[in-house]
């Protein structure tokens, strides 16, 4: 897929972390129960790390108790969706539609959720934009 961002691999090397690098870009996974954002219940906006769009509104956010911050939606169009059979199991991997960074992967779970969905995302590869400026850190 053309993505609207494109960046050579070396150029997102100096971009992002040796860390940010190996989730958003190799598709790696942050360790469970790690992330920044996994127990954050600030009000706002959470983007890609890699190239800035938003993603997921914090009022879809939810305590799911699997280790990494979960969201039962994403805002419209943001998400592109990959059919993932590593690990021996079926899973559907999310990615950034703007740049294609790896996001995560959803499942279709339930949880109680609004759409019965569970995107579970990694922290590394998001940044919140707090809707109050005090609570930035």
């Amino acid at each position: 897929m053309a993505y609207a961002v494109q960046k050579s691999d070396e150029e997102w090397r100096e971009q992002l972390s040796p860390d940010e690098y190996a989730v958003l870009r190799k598709a790696g996974t942050e360790r469970a129960f790690t992330g920044k954002y996994t127990d954050t219940e600030t009000v706002g906006v959470y983007s890609c790390k890699a190239c800035g769009t938003a993603l997921f509104e914090s009022d879809t956010k939810f305590h799911s108790g699997c280790g990494w911050p979960s969201f039962y939606q994403p805002l419209t169009d943001t998400i592109e969706y990959i059919e993932d059979t590593t690990l021996g199991m079926k899973r559907v991997e999310v990615r950034c539609a703007n740049c294609g960074s790896h996001l995560g992967h959803v499942f279709p779970d339930g949880y109680g959720t609004p759409t019965g969905d569970r995107y579970c995302i990694n922290s590394i590869s998001l940044t919140l934009k707090p809707a109050d400026p005090a609570d930035a850190s």
